[in-house]
C-alpha cells in the first residue's frame, strides 16, 4: 500500500481539507502495479474520484500531455457521465492540469464528435452504446491503440444485463487492440464480488484482478413511515397512496427528498396526490423515464439549484448523480431488492461517514413485512441479486455486425477474443457458428431472403460486411434498450407532452382522461402514431400502465419474510394492525413455513379456491398459475382464473380440485410447457426484443423511424415463421432461455417445485384465510367493477377478525 499521493495531489487534497482514503490509494497502487482493480466502496466515499486518480496522476507526470486517448469512462447514464464531467473539472482546474476532458452520448453534436474523432480528449467520458459506435468505424483501432484505463462505473447496474453483455464485449476488442489496457470498476453495491471481479477482467478471470473493499461508512438511519391515523395498512394495493399525507410531512422536515416508487404510474398518482395534501404549495417535482428530457433536465437543474424540496422519481434517480443536497429518501412501496434499496439510500446525504436518513411507506400489510426485511438487511449488509448470468445470442449478433462494419474478421480469432469476455466464457464453438450464420444469411428459414445477407465471406476465410447500406443501417439501430411500445402525446397545437404505453392507448375511448406529467389530459383520438389530447377537467382520471414496469420479490428478501412470519419473537416489532393480522392467520389457518408450501383451500361466493404461498415473485407465480390452470382444465375442476402477487397465488374455479399434492409435482414443468410457452404472448414479447438487438427487425431505417406498430407486426410474423419451419433457430433459443429467467422465472419455479416435493401442508378452511384477503381483493379490482367485490370481501374479512375476537 502506497502511504502518499505525489506532492501536487497531496497539496490538494490538504486544500479540501480531506485525507486520501485507504481505497483511493489502492486504488493508485493497483493502477502502479500494473493490475486491475474492482473498487467496492459506500455512497459518498469518493469512489469516482478513487477511479481516476491514477490517470490524473500519470497524465500530469508528463512534461507535455499526449496527444491521444488515455483514459475511457463508461456509465449506464448520459446524465452520470455530464455529472462525472462536472466533478472532474474542479481538481483539473484547481491544480492548473493539461488535461481535456470531454463527453460523448447521442445528445453529442456531429462537429463536436468530429472533433474528438480528430483530435481526441484526454479522457472521455462515454455510454455503453456510444462505444460500441466509436468501435464499428475503421479507425477505431488507431483511435484505442494507446488507451491506458478504463472506468466502468456502477458495475452493479451492468454486469448481468444485455448493456452488460455488450459492454463486456466492447472491453474485448479494447484489450486486443490496447494491450496494457487497465480496467477499474466502481460500485457501492456488489452482491458478489468474485464474479463481478471477473465480469471486470480483461481475461475474464477474477484472480487477475485486485477487489478493492473500502471501509464501511456510517450506518444508515431506516425507519418505516406510518400512516396519518393510528398506522393502518391497507389490506391490499402496491401505489401506497394513503400515506400521502404523512410522507408530505416528511417532505417538509427535510430541505430536499427523493421520493423513490417502483413504476412510472405510482410516480404520477402520488405526486397527484401529493400536491391535493399540498396546501403550502412547496416546489415538488416528478421524474421518470417516459417523460420528455427537456422535463427530466428541468427537474434536474432545479434539484442542483435547491428549487425543490422534493421530487416524485423511479428508477430513472437511482444511480450515482451527486445531489449533495439531499438530505432524506422515501420509498414509497416495498424495494423488492436489498441491492436497490441500499442503492436509493445512498442517494441522501452522498457523504460516506455520516448516517443517510431513509423512510419506508409500506403499501399494504405483506409489504410492512418485507419493507422491515429490507431495512434489516441493508442493515446487516446483506445484498442480494443473482451473479451475473451468462451473455445472450442477440447481443453476440449485434456485436458480430458491428466487427464486421470496422473491417474484415478471422472468426475463429474472433470466437477466442469473445471468450475472454466473462459473459461468454462458456460460449460453444457451435453457439457461435450458429449466432455467426445468423449475421450472415440469417439462418436455414431466411437466407433464401436478400434483405438477410448481411456478411460474406472470402477465398481465404474472412468475414465481410456486404455493403455500405448495412453498415449504416447498423450504426442506426445499435444498442440493446428496447422499451415498450410507446406512443407519443401531443396536444392540437403540436405539443409533445410525453409517452404513454401502446396497450394503454389502446384502451382509450374519446372523452377519457389520464394523468401524465403530473397533468390532467383528454383523450381526443388517434393521428398517425400520436396520441391527440387536450387540456383534461374531471375527478376520475387514468393512469397509464407501462409495460415491464412491475418488479418481483428477490429470493433473498421472500427468505427473510418468511423467516418473520414463522419467528413469533419478531412480531412485537410490527405495527398492531399487521400483528392482528398474523395472529388471525395462525389461528384460523397456518403459517407458511420456510421450507415446505402453505396451500389453502376454501369455497367463497360459489367459487372453490386454491391459494398457495410460494414466495417466488410475481413472475413465477403467474407462470404457476397458468400452468394451474391448465392442469386444473385437464382433472375436470373448471377454472375461472387466477391471479398473483410477490407472495402467493391465487387459482378459481367451479368445481373443487382435487389430488392438490399431484399438482404440484416437478412434473408440472414437464408436460407440453415448450409448446405452450410458445403459443405464448409473453414469448412473442420477448422475441420482439431479440429480433430488434440481434438486428433481424431494424428500429431505424434511413430517412424515417419504423413505427412500433410495424415491428410488433414484422416481429410476430418473423417469429411465426421460424416456429414452423426453423424452430431450433438460434433466436427461438435466445428467446427461451430469456423468457425462462426473466417474464416466466422457469428456473426459480422449477427450484420451488423440487425443494418443497414432499412437504405440502394442505388446508381445507370453511371460509377465506386473513392472508388470502389480499390476493383476493387484487382478483376484485381487474374483474369486478365498481369496486363492490371488494367492499363485500373487506366485510367478510372484518367479520372474521369480529368472530375472532368473541371466541
Amino acid at each position: 500500500m502506497i502511504t502518499e499521493l505525489p506532492p501536487l495531489f497531496q497539496s490538494w487534497f490538504d486544500g479540501q481539507g480531506w485525507t486520501p482514503r485507504q481505497h483511493q490509494l489502492a486504488a493508485v497502487q493497483a493502477a502502479r502495479d500494473g493490475v486491475s482493480a474492482l473498487l467496492i466502496a459506500p455512497t459518498g466515499g469518493g469512489k469516482t474520484l478513487a477511479g481516476f486518480l491514477p490517470s490524473l496522476i500519470d497524465l500530469a507526470g508528463n512534461d507535455e500531455p499526449p496527444s491521444h486517448l488515455h483514459t475511457l469512462y463508461i456509465s449506464p447514464l448520459k446524465a452520470l457521465s455530464n455529472n462525472v464531467a462536472q466533478s472532474l473539472a474542479r481538481p483539473v482546474v484547481e491544480m492548473t492540469l493539461p488535461i481535456r476532458v470531454e463527453v460523448r452520448t447521442g445528445d453529442t453534436s456531429a462537429s463536436q464528435r468530429k472533433r474528438q474523432q480528430k483530435t481526441p480528449p484526454h479522457i472521455l467520458l462515454t455510454t455503453p452504446e456510444s462505444l460500441a459506435l466509436l468501435l464499428s468505424y475503421p479507425e477505431a483501432a488507431d483511435y484505442f491503440q494507446s488507451l491506458k484505463r478504463l472506468v466502468i462505473d456502477e458495475v452493479h447496474a451492468l454486469a448481468g444485463t444485455k448493456r452488460g453483455d455488450q459492454l463486456a464485449l466492447c472491453a474485448t476488442r479494447l484489450y486486443a487492440m490496447a494491450p496494457a489496457l487497465q480496467c477499474c470498476g466502481l460500485s457501492a453495491t456488489v452482491a458478489h464480488p468474485v464474479a463481478m471481479a471477473a465480469w471486470v477482467s480483461p481475461t475474464g478471470k477474477a484472480s487477475d484482478v485486485r477487489t478493492i473493499i473500502a471501509e464501511e461508512g456510517a450506518a444508515p438511519d431506516i425507519s418505516l413511515l406510518m400512516p396519518d391515523g393510528g398506522g393502518y395498512f391497507p389490506w391490499s394495493g402496491h401505489m401506497g397512496l394513503g400515506s400521502a399525507s404523512a410522507i408530505l410531512k416528511a417532505i417538509q422536515q427535510a430541505r430536499l427528498t427523493i421520493v423513490f416508487v417502483n413504476s412510472r404510474a405510482q410516480a404520477e398518482l402520488l405526486f397527484q396526490a401529493l400536491w391535493k395534501e399540498n396546501t403550502e404549495n412547496l416546489p415538488i417535482g416528478l421524474h421518470h423515464g417516459s417523460l420528455d428530457g427537456v422535463h427530466r433536465a428541468r427537474i434536474e437543474e432545479a434539484m442542483a439549484n435547491s428549487a425543490l424540496r422534493a421530487v416524485v422519481a423511479t428508477s430513472s434517480l437511482d444511480l450515482g448523480l451527486d445531489w449533495g443536497n439531499v438530505d432524506q429518501i422515501i420509498q414509497v412501496g416495498a424495494p423488492k431488492e436489498v441491492a436497490r434499496l441500499t442503492q436509493r439510500i445512498g442517494r441522501a446525504n452522498h457523504r460516506m461517514d455520516e448516517p443517510s436518513r431513509a423512510l419506508i411507506a409500506p403499501a399494504n400489510r405483506w409489504e410492512v413485512i418485507e419493507c422491515e426485511a429490507a431495512r434489516d438487511a441493508v442493515l446487516q449488509h446483506d445484498l442480494d441479486g443473482e451473479p451475473p448470468r451468462a451473455g445472450t445470442f442477440d447481443v453476440l449478433a449485434q456485436h458480430i455486425l458491428g466487427t464486421a462494419c470496422a473491417g474484415p474478421f478471422d472468426p475463429e480469432k474472433l470466437y477466442e477474443e469473445v471468450c475472454r469476455s466473462a459473459p461468454y466464457q462458456n460460449l460453444s464453438l457451435q453457439d457461435f457458428e450458429a449466432v455467426l450464420r445468423f449475421v450472415e444469411d440469417g439462418g436455414y428459414a431466411l437466407r433464401s431472403y436478400d434483405r438477410h445477407r448481411r456478411l460474406f465471406r472470402n477465398d481465404l476465410g474472412q468475414i465481410w460486411v456486404r455493403n455500405e447500406k448495412i453498415i449504416k443501417q447498423y450504426r442506426m439501430n445499435i444498442g440493446t434498450i428496447v422499451d415498450s411500445p410507446l406512443l407519443r402525446v401531443k396536444t392540437r397545437q403540436g405539443k409533445y407532452c410525453g409517452e404513454i404505453d401502446e396497450f394503454f392507448a389502446s384502451t382509450l375511448l374519446p372523452g377519457d382522461t389520464f394523468l401524465l406529467g403530473g397533468g390532467l389530459f383528454e383523450f381526443l383520438g388517434m393521428r398517425d402514431t400520436s396520441v391527440q389530447v387536450a387540456t383534461g377537467r374531471g375527478q376520475n382520471p387514468r393512469v397509464p400502465v407501462y409495460g415491464g414496469n412491475r418488479l418481483s420479490i428477490s429470493s433473498n428478501l421472500a427468505k427473510r419474510v418468511l423467516t418473520i412470519l414463522s419467528t413469533r419473537s419478531l412480531w412485537p416489532d410490527l405495527p398492531e394492525t399487521v400483528q392482528n393480522w398474523l395472529q388471525k392467520q395462525e389461528r384460523y389457518s397456518r403459517m407458511p413455513a420456510p421450507e415446505g408450501l402453505l396451500i389453502e383451500t376454501f369455497a367463497y361466493k360459489k367459487r372453490y379456491y386454491l391459494i398457495c404461498y410460494a414466495f417466488e415473485g410475481r413472475n413465477a407465480h403467474q407462470t404457476l398459475g397458468m400452468l394451474l390452470t391448465n392442469r386444473l382444465e385437464q382433472t375436470g375442476a373448471a377454472p375461472l382464473g387466477f391471479v398473483a402477487n410477490d407472495y402467493a397465488l391465487a387459482c378459481w374455479s367451479v368445481h373443487p380440485p382435487e389430488n392438490i399434492g399431484e399438482l404440484f409435482s416437478e412434473q408440472l414443468l414437464g408436460d407440453n410447457l415448450q409448446e405452450w410457452l410458445d403459443k405464448s404472448a409473453m414469448l412473442r414479447r420477448t422475441f420482439r426484443e431479440v429480433a430488434l438487438i440481434s438486428g433481424l427487425v431494424d428500429r431505424n431505417l434511413p430517412g424515417r423511424e419504423k413505427s412500433r406498430r410495424q415491428m410488433t407486426m414484422s416481429t410476430d410474423l418473423l417469429y411465426d415463421v421460424l416456429l414452423k419451419y426453423d424452430p431450433d433457430h438460434i433466436l427461438l433459443r435466445a428467446t427461451r432461455m430469456q423468457a425462462a429467467a426473466g417474464l416466466t422465472d422457469l428456473n426459480r419455479l422449477s427450484a420451488m417445485l423440487k425443494r418443497v416435493s414432499g412437504k405440502l401442508d394442505i388446508v381445507s378452511l370453511p371460509r377465506i384465510s386473513p392472508f388470502a384477503v389480499p390476493l383476493l381483493l387484487e382478483q376484485g379490482r381487474e374483474k369486478i367493477k365498481g369496486g363492490s367485490g371488494e367492499e363485500a370481501l373487506l366485510a367478510e374479512a372484518e367479520a372474521l377478525f369480529r368472530l375472532s375476537e368473541k371466541s
